[in-house]
């Protein structure tokens, strides 16, 4: 980068100008002091010679001697005059000496002549220098005195003109720094005054085009990321997306929920009969009705899976939850108007089944479609789930998991994991970049719950700023009492941000901190809540990096939204959601979703980290696709590190196992 002189433009001209002015001043006065010196010293030489004039003449007399004594004191006390002496080659003929200057005699000015009529006499002078004694009189200097104001007048009035006339290079100068320093949307127009007018129009329209360019970039990847993902008519996701997200879910570990599949009847007839607007219609309002029902659900995926036919995907619910949202459903589409010819009551039918991990997608989906089949033969609008044994069934109402979250939420009964996210170097080093916080509870029947199976519980009773708060003391009160410098990433939900108390308490808990422990710390927010509440999330993620914390959008990938908040809240991480990366080197859709992405980045610094990569294949796509980091059980499986399993092992290793009682006397406990 080209140097960039620290003093402006005006600054250092009103300084040239100053220090030649100035210098001007100074040249000519110790110049006219010179001058006025060598005038007096002129003039007093001329008067000198005067006296040794007359004394010259005076010696031609033959009483000379006596006739000084009696006038030559009184001239030289009145020509200043301190000492005189009167000399020949037999010694002093006559010497005069004034005592009543009090002058030091290193300044006081000699001369020394010889007289022309009288050889062998010489006399000597000492008198005062010129102009001694003398004092400032506004009478005698009033003409220089007037010169030197009337010349800083015109100078101060000089410097203030330049300034004028270059505050516009000034204001076009700092416009400059502020765009090299990132402020661009700030600084896109200038402002009038600033000059050179060419340079300043040409730099608005260049900004312009460039926001333009941003802006259609942002629209393409929008667009591609929709196009491939989303329904052209209803908006919701496509057969595409909803496949991924239901395969990528049946290889998580713990995973279950349930499907639903809704078809609209003898489609093709309807299409006969009825022309494009009226289907189409049709087949937004029966989207609206079903969206409009789904949405309370976290993380469900609702999709136009065939021409008529709509697929909602709910993962974490229970057979009661999903045979109520099933009723509910087919009530509100009884509701509609169906157009011709279908019949009102025999028109709109229902599958449903449940799945657990390990299934495979086909097998969930055949499962759907035999349901469905099978609330068709009933010849009225219906719903039928498919029969199917479910081992790892956890229903519980909001009663349960109220008491259960309870108790667990305590930060001393929180279970913390961690999993190392790494960041590639521009040699290809995976460096460490922090470890990511997993939170599990302890479920007295089922052992340990992880975070994907609670959640939803969480959320439903309203538990989430209880959670939130809970694992950030744990892992504040771990990063104090560590003595490693390890960086931790925070998992924390969106809507609690909405109370103005949680943030106040939020960011307390940051102050307390060391400014070394508060860079150690990164604050993940899942992406489509992000995206919801933008305006409270504002001041949150202004808050984290004047503070020194980093901010990462999670999840992202999971719905499709636009990318503006990348520059809007100025992310330093996107963390893709594990949905896209699951057999991403076998899916050329998700290949085009990872690089619009990482091209919506390129223009900033934030950067994109694939989760959940688990094989070696997965990996190199990435590295092809040009990911700036990666995470996944391919290079670190989950580690527990609050409390440490270790403390456990060992209570249990010092419990007895037989029991001293009567019958065992003999017998010692191992403890």
């Amino acid at each position: 980068m080209r140097y960039t002189p620290t003093l402006k433009l005006s600054t250092r001209l009103v300084a040239f100008v100053t220090v030649i002015v100035i210098s001007a001043m100074f040249i000519l006065f110790i110049g006219g002091t010179l001058s006025f010196k060598r005038l007096g010293q002129d003039y007093l030489d001329h008067y000198l010679v005067g006296i040794v004039d007359v004394v010259d003449r005076e010696m031609e007399e033959p009483d000379a001697a006596y006739s000084m004594q009696r006038w030559m004191p009184k001239m030289l006390q009145a020509s200043n005059i301190v000492e005189m002496k009167l000399s020949n080659k037999s010694g002093i003929v006559y010497r005069f000496k004034d005592t009543s200057p009090q002058i030091d005699p290193n300044r006081l000015y000699e001369k020394t002549f010889v007289l022309e009529r009288n050889e062998g006499y010489r006399i000597e002078f000492k008198s005062l220098p010129p102009y001694i004694g003398y004092s400032y009189s506004m009478e005698a200097m009033w003409s220089i005195t007037l010169a030197v104001v009337l010349i800083i007048f015109c100078l101060a009035r000089g410097v203030r003109w330049l300034k004028e006339q270059l505050m516009g290079s000034e204001m076009l100068e700092e416009r400059g720094r502020m765009i090299l320093a990132g402020q661009v949307e700030a600084h896109a127009k200038g402002d009038e005054r600033e000059w050179p007018y060419t340079a300043s129009e040409a730099l608005d329209v260049l900004i312009e085009e460039l926001q333009d360019a941003r802006q259609e970039r942002s629209r393409f990847d929008t667009f591609i990321r929709t196009h491939t993902f989303l329904d052209k008519l209803t908006g919701t996701a496509n057969r595409v997306l909803f496949d991924n997200k239901l395969e990528s879910a049946l290889h998580e570990s713990g995973a279950r929920g349930g499907v639903l599949l809704i078809r609209i009847d003898e489609w093709e007839q309807v299409c006969d009969v009825n022309d494009k607007q009226v289907t189409d219609g049709f087949i937004i309002e029966v989207g609206q009705v079903l969206s409009n029902i789904v949405q309370r659900y976290p993380d469900v995926i609702f999709s136009r899976y065939y021409e008529a036919d709509f697929a909602v995907f709910i993962p974490h619910q229970g057979t009661k939850d999903i045979a109520t949202l099933a009723a509910q459903c087919l009530r509100q589409l009884s509701k509609l108007t169906p157009p011709e010819p279908l019949e009102p009551d025999n028109w709109c039918h229902i599958g449903v089944t449940m799945y657990v991990e390990g299934e495979r997608h086909s097998q969930v989906m055949d499962e759907t479609e035999t349901a469905l089949k099978s609330a068709q033969l009933e010849r009225i609008n219906n719903w039928s789930r498919y029969p199917k044994l479910n081992k790892n069934e956890l229903d519980r109402g909001s009663v349960r998991w109220r008491t259960l979250l309870d108790k667990a939420l305590l930060p001393e009964n929180l279970v913390i994991f961690v999993q190392r996210c790494y960041l590639m170097s521009e040699r290809g080093q995976a460096n460490e970049l922090h470890r990511e916080i997993f939170t599990r509870i302890q479920d007295p029947d089922k052992g340990l719950l992880k975070s994907s199976r609670f959640m939803p519980a969480v959320e439903q009773v309203g538990y989430q700023a209880l959670m939130d708060q809970s694992v950030l003391k744990v892992v504040l009160t771990s990063l104090k009492e560590s003595t490693q410098p390890i960086n931790y990433s925070v998992n924390l939900s969106v809507p609690p941000f909405a109370n103005k108390q949680h943030f106040k308490w939020f960011r307390s808990e940051l102050l307390q901190l060391s400014t070394q422990h508060r860079a150690q710390l990164a604050f993940e927010f899942p992406e489509g809540h992000l995206i919801a509440h933008l305006d409270y999330m504002r001041p949150v993620a202004k808050m984290l990096r004047g503070l020194g914390c980093k901010v990462i959008a999670g999840q992202a990938g999971r719905t499709i939204v636009s990318t503006h908040y990348i520059k809007d809240l100025k992310v330093n991480y996107i963390k893709l959601h594990r949905s896209l990366i699951k057999k991403i080197d076998q899916r050329h859709e998700n290949q085009l979703f990872v690089r619009s992405l990482i091209g919506a980045c390129g223009d900033s610094p934030t950067q994109v980290i694939a989760v959940g990569v688990e094989t070696k294949q997965e990996k190199n796509t990435l590295i092809e696709l040009g990911i700036n980091g990666y995470q996944g059980r391919y290079f670190d499986e989950e580690q527990q590190i609050i409390p440490l399993p270790d403390q456990k092992a060992k209570a249990v290793k010092t419990e007895s196992v037989v029991k001293v009682g009567r019958r065992n006397r003999w017998r010692k406990s191992n403890s």
